[in-house]
């Protein structure tokens, strides 16, 4: 789902350009929370092929409670929480991101124009977006091979 609003994002919108960004900002910020639960889900996906049926842990140092340190999964997820350009570590910077509300900007004329900067933050483009979608798919799709061997 994530995927199809990252589509609608870059296809074209209906409505004045005004009405465009928000229809981009709605989808781009839909596909960055379906994204977020995919993980709390995965965490979820984690303890229940542990045996542990009621758990649903909110975060990895809850499963790593629940599971223990050694756990391969937990280890793996502990090392891509600290990877700086990981997967884990994007999503944790996304979500940082979409827990504060957007910064007030100036308005910009001719007087008061100095330099043009980038924002700053967690990429958010679609090819990012993608690129970090299909790693917590691969993620996923490995851990289920892993487990369904047994």
């Amino acid at each position: 789902m994530a995927k199809t609003l990252l589509r609608q994002a870059e296809g074209p919108a209906p409505g004045d350009a005004s009405a465009q960004a928000i229809y981009r900002e709605a989808a781009t910020q839909g596909a960055i929370e379906l994204a977020l639960r995919a993980r709390q889900l995965l965490l979820t996906m984690i303890a229940r092929l542990y045996q542990h049926k009621q758990s649903e842990p909110d975060s990895l140092q809850a499963l790593a409670e629940l599971l223990g340190e050694e756990s391969p999964e937990t280890a793996e997820l502990q090392a891509l929480a600290q990877t700086p350009d990981s997967w884990w570590n994007h999503l944790d910077q996304l979500e940082t991101a979409q827990t504060r509300p957007p910064a007030t900007r100036k308005t910009v004329n001719a007087e008061n124009i100095i330099a043009v900067s980038a924002v700053s933050g967690p990429d958010r483009s679609g090819p990012g977006l993608n690129k970090l979608l299909d790693a917590l798919k691969q993620f996923a799709d490995t851990l289920e091979e892993r487990h369904s061997e047994w």
